[in-house]
């Protein structure tokens, strides 16, 4: 099975969790678009959703289904996404698709995160896929000098700005052994908008498919 093939299996399996006169919490990326298209066909019996980016807003757009914001509905029943990996715990990196901040945002209004991926996202210990984190422009050197003090090796992304106008530094080679802990201390270094664990708030659900169908874990 492919990954693309795991990625539709755990798309069409997250539909089941939507009721109807929903409006849903949509995430962005390549997972998070097959979600949308299966979206598309359940379209008349939801209300609405709320993207995580500009680009999933538009490919709900372009299915007929309509965009809200986050202000207009409030909390949400469910948050649907993807991510760059997880551990069994559900704590997660996000953000290589650098919408990080948006979709943190969404999933902390939400009721229930359902993360979505094929069976590759599972690892023991965070950190083989490098750590995305949003930082204001005028600040990626000093957060840059803080990030090499806590054992990682952050690496500015080329060409890549934000929906909120931000960028994006990498951090590569760091294992991530308590990501609760670590995602408050990045958080806190002055000119971080948001880094891409989701620890505090990680999945309540995580649907993981693979040659076997669809695997759950859950919190």
């Amino acid at each position: 099975m492919t990954p693309e093939q795991a990625k539709q299996l755990v798309a069409e399996a997250a539909i089941e969790y939507i009721e109807w006169d929903w409006v849903i919490g949509v995430g962005t990326g390549s997972t998070a678009n097959l979600f949308i298209d299966e979206l598309a066909k359940i379209k008349g019996q939801i209300d609405g959703a709320v993207a995580s980016s500009e680009a999933s807003a538009e490919r709900l757009r372009n299915h007929g289904i309509k965009v809200m914001e986050l202000d207009q509905v409030g909390g949400l029943p469910i948050y649907v996404d993807g991510a760059d990996e997880s551990t069994k715990h559900l704590h997660l990196i996000k953000g290589g698709g650098a919408a990080l901040t948006r979709e943190k945002i969404v999933a902390a209004a939400s009721d229930k995160f359902i993360c979505i991926a094929d069976d590759s996202k599972l690892v023991n210990v965070l950190g083989s896929f490098p750590l995305p984190i949003e930082v204001i422009p005028m600040a990626k050197s000093y957060v840059a000098r803080q990030l090499v003090k806590l054992g990682g090796n952050p690496i500015l992304r080329d060409n890549v700005t934000t929906d909120n106008g931000n960028l994006i530094i990498d951090v590569h080679d760091m294992s991530i052994e308590n990501p609760v802990q670590l995602e408050a201390k990045i958080n806190q270094i002055a000119g971080v908008v948001t880094n891409g664990l989701f620890a505090q708030r990680g999945a309540d659900v995580l649907l993981l498919g693979g040659s076997e169908g669809v695997t759950k874990i859950e919190a």
